[in-house]
């Protein structure tokens, strides 16, 4: 289970890296490089939409991939999301800027955002069933968190990858270059963790599952839409808060920060790495309370403590000191994490295994696209129309009672075995 969860993380923490060294370079230096002619503000909106595009293209990989995972497997699936994410990534880096090659500069962003959309949708399931679906069901939550920390490790090194490259060469040297150093770079993270997928076996689950049916006999997608859509709604909705509060804060905040408190990159940087590492202590706090007092249980703490949260982050943030900076984003990162932890284990054992893989991918990515892809947008336009930040919180908190009505409508499933081909209550 070790190797297993190890290489779970390794996977997760590579994907969501590529994916967030993109929306870090959106908010610091795309609108220069691919928007110049713009401006500041009108730029920075159109490349974090650009960063939004792949929650869009996410639900989409979710399907795709899921239907590979679940009808070919977990492992093979996982090794294929990770090299087009890690191709893709690579590709950005070595894109020419507008300056270059014109509109076909931010065309050719665009479809590789894309891509790298595709590859995440089809990333957490399979990532979380390697763990969930081998685990023993009294610590299914302990083992499923290490996934879970992918995007709160990724954040940090992001963070710590750009503070690096801000500390040690000019802000003309940065913007010309510099920005490309993370996205090159990650070759090297994309081959370890192909290193690591290839060494692991299939699911417990999945095999045995092959063996009595001899292969899935329907499309998986078509299985989760006529006979679980309840699920996968419900479940998005209670993971949207979620997506709201973490691409907030490793997105928006990361432009607000620099360009609207008027802090310089490297403080913004460095306050992102303490972010991101209290958002990993909390959802190993969340993950492992999980397998004690229940999934929906803790979501539904995580939901409710998120509608504070997000009514107190925002002044904090706003008295625009590199502390107070630092200190917000701790709490909108922090509170992301109490709920964050447990999905990691409650969203598969929603579905059965024929099919497991395409709908926890349904739900989790229907979410980001909900959650993740929209609310940075609508958040730069609350800024620009009332003049202050609060009016995020009052967004992100009512969004938190939309995730906590979802929560309270949701099966609690912790006893449930999800080797078995179906949860007892769902089957019934």
């Amino acid at each position: 289970m070790r190797r297993i969860a190890l290489a779970s993380m390794t996977g997760t923490v590579i994907e969501f890296y590529d994916f967030f060294i993109y929306g870090t370079a959106a908010a610091l230096v795309f609108n220069k490089v691919f928007f110049p002619e713009l401006g500041a503000a009108a730029g920075t909106a159109l490349a974090l939409a650009t960063f939004g595009v792949a929650f869009v293209a996410r639900p989409f990989g979710s399907v795709l991939f899921g239907h590979f995972g679940d009808r070919l497997g977990r492992k093979r699936t996982l090794v294929t999301t990770l090299l087009l994410m890690g191709l893709s990534t690579l590709a950005i880096g070595l894109l020419p800027s507008t300056g270059l090659i014109g509109w076909l500069a931010p065309v050719l962003l665009v479809l590789l955002r894309i891509l790298q959309g595709l590859a995440v949708g089809g990333e957490w399931a399979g990532a979380t069933l390697l763990t969930a679906e081998n685990s023993p069901a009294k610590v299914r939550g302990k083992y499923a968190l290490y996934p879970q920390l992918g995007p709160s490790v990724a954040f940090a090194l992001a963070s710590a990858t750009f503070l690096t490259t801000a500390l040690t060469m000019s802000n003309e040297a940065f913007l010309a270059w510099g920005w490309r150093i993370p996205f090159i770079g990650s070759v090297v993270l994309v081959a370890l963790g192909l290193y690591v997928r290839l060494a692991i076996t299939e699911t417990a689950a999945f095999s045995r599952r092959n063996e009595a049916e001899g292969g899935a006999r329907r499309l998986p997608v078509t299985d989760v839409l006529t006979r679980q859509p309840k699920e996968v709604l419900l479940g998005a909705g209670s993971t949207m808060a979620v997506f709201a509060f973490f691409y907030i804060g490793v997105t928006y905040l990361t432009s607000y920060g620099t360009q609207e408190l008027g802090l310089p990159r490297p403080t913004v940087l460095a306050m992102g790495i303490v972010g991101g590492l209290v958002f990993a202590g909390t959802t190993i706090a969340g993950a492992i309370l999980s397998d004690r007092v229940g999934r929906r249980r803790m979501v539904i703490i995580g939901n409710a403590v998120s509608v504070v949260g997000g009514l107190v982050a925002f002044p904090i943030i706003d008295l625009g000191t590199a502390a107070s900076f630092g200190l917000g984003l701790s709490v909108v990162l922090g509170v992301v994490g109490i709920a964050y932890g447990p999905i990691g284990a409650q969203l598969p054992e929603l579905f059965p295994t024929r099919y497991r893989y395409t709908g926890a991918g349904m739900a989790y990515n229907l979410a980001g696209v909900l959650g993740g892809g929209v609310v940075p947008l609508i958040a730069t336009a609350l800024v620009a129309t009332y003049a202050s930040s609060l009016a995020i919180g009052l967004l992100l908190a009512g969004l938190s009672v939309v995730s906590l009505a979802c929560t309270l409508l949701l099966p609690d499933s912790v006893d449930e075995s999800i080797s078995a081909e179906a949860p007892a209550r769902l089957a019934a």
